[in-house]
């Protein structure tokens, strides 16, 4: 049985080591560590009180780093979500994002907003079934609405929104 806590600045190097892990199966070694570069220390350093851990036995079986934001007091963020894949299809991020929400809406938050990249259709299918909504972009991919050059040059992404008043949390 997972158990549920908060994440600590000392996780920071297994969650590192979990991204490179995890998404190896479908990136190259390189490509694996480039994306855990989207993880530095600072998150869990400054934004542990926000971030979750789902553990069994002391292993972690994934995770949330988020945060509420600093200049909007309506605002939540997920910044990261990982789930091991072996473990994938089982709850375990839908149980990460519902205390995520009762957490942000419990701090007095109305919306949590995520992006992602246009190719990650899991992602995209994931966040719609959570309530997330697509927010306007400049133009369209695929039928998604983008925004183009979210994350710097040729780093488009599509932008999540959800409301978090209507209960469904």
């Amino acid at each position: 049985m997972s158990a549920l806590r908060q994440a600590h600045i000392s996780d920071h190097r297994t969650i590192v080591t979990c991204v490179q892990r995890w998404w190896g199966d479908s990136r190259t070694p390189e490509q694996a560590r480039e994306l855990s570069l989207l993880l530095p220390r600072l998150f869990l350093q400054f934004f542990s009180g926000t971030s979750l851990v789902l553990e069994e036995d002391g292993d972690i079986q994934g995770f949330l780093v988020g945060f509420h934001s600093a200049d909007n007091d309506r605002e939540a963020y997920v910044h990261f979500v990982g789930v091991d894949p072996r473990l994938r299809g089982r709850g375990l991020a839908r149980t990460l994002y519902a205390a995520f929400f009762r957490r942000a809406a419990e701090a007095g938050r109305t919306e949590v907003r995520a992006i992602t990249s246009p190719a990650n259709s899991g992602s995209i299918a994931f966040h719609r079934a959570m309530g997330f909504a697509l927010e306007p972009g400049d133009r369209e991919i695929d039928g998604l609405p983008v925004h183009s050059d979210y994350d710097g040059p040729g780093q488009d992404r599509v932008c999540f929104r959800k409301d978090l008043v209507t209960g469904d949390r």
